[in-house]
């Protein structure tokens, strides 16, 4: 089952990927919702006509309307948005999220949701620097990277709906990974390369950085600028898997500096070797 122009898609959170679903998918004809606790990101959503309607509270009449809902939300704000709301939501219903982490939260909301009710998660393998829906852009997810997790609860029809979903709105490549494949590759991929930015812009205090910089810094701590609410409690949402990551950085990066202290050219150059190589798969 494809994602449809007869299925009504609710928004619930307008931050900047929840703003870029909204702003894609209406481009693409489709009737969209939003909820968002601010009625300020409601009415630029609906003045850019990212939306054809929103409300900042929220109440039956307008929840059962949606097929389809997409929760742009924290891990621990989504699963309490369903536990309290989920009576609302029409029967039958399809939903979704773009959560960059899934093993704190899939099973919970699978656990307690109602049983004609289907929660299919996936991740959006996009962003920007940036944050909410003022900042919304749906070109971000072209050429980019769509995640399905589905788990043994999930029917083949939701899992080929939220696909479509990811197709709608031109993500490249489009995969599935279990939950615990997707919080391994996450925790390297992104949370393990936002801690190493994070600790390149903590452990050198300067004032004039900025004026002696090239681009390998500023490329390598672009993602610096980070939402600390949101970074937090992904960290410590799949913490085990990242503690996994991080000490297998260590691990190299001690080997490079073991290396480096004994003259040991050999080493160096065949890391650099294997990094290049690695790296080139990247550009292709």
């Amino acid at each position: 089952m494809r994602i449809s122009k007869e299925h009504k898609i609710l928004i619930v959170g307008l931050g900047l990927i929840g703003g870029s679903y909204a702003q894609g998918l209406s481009r693409k004809g489709y009737q969209v919702g939003a909820i968002d606790i601010s009625q300020s990101s409601i009415d630029f959503a609906l003045a850019n006509k990212y939306i054809s309607s929103g409300q900042a509270e929220v109440n039956k009449d307008y929840v059962s309307n949606f097929d389809v809902i997409v929760f742009a939300l924290y891990p621990s704000k989504m699963i309490e948005w369903i536990e309290q709301y989920q009576s609302l939501i029409k029967e039958n219903a399809i939903l979704t999220d773009v959560s960059g982490v899934k093993g704190s939260n899939v099973y919970k909301i699978q656990s307690i949701l109602r049983s004609d009710l289907e929660f299919i998660a996936a991740h959006p393998m996009a962003g920007r620097e940036v944050y909410g829906v003022e900042n919304a852009n749906a070109n971000i997810f072209k050429g980019a990277n769509y995640i399905v997790v589905p788990t043994k609860n999930n029917s083949e029809e939701a899992v080929e709906l939220c696909k479509s979903i990811g197709e709608e709105l031109e993500f490249k490549n489009i995969s599935t990974l279990s939950v615990e494949e997707h919080d391994e590759m996450i925790g390297f991929l992104s949370q393990l390369t936002h801690c190493i930015a994070v600790t390149l812009m903590t452990s050198k205090k300067s004032e004039h950085l900025a004026e002696y910089t090239g681009d390998s810094f500023r490329d390598l701590t672009r993602i610096a600028k980070i939402n600390e609410n949101m970074w937090c409690e992904l960290f410590l949402s799949n913490k085990d898997e990242l503690i996994k990551q991080m000490e297998a950085f260590e691990k190299e990066f001690d080997k490079l500096k073991t290396a480096i202290k004994e003259d040991d050219e050999q080493t160096i150059k065949e890391m650099m070797v294997t990094s290049t190589q690695r790296r080139k798969i990247f550009d292709k």
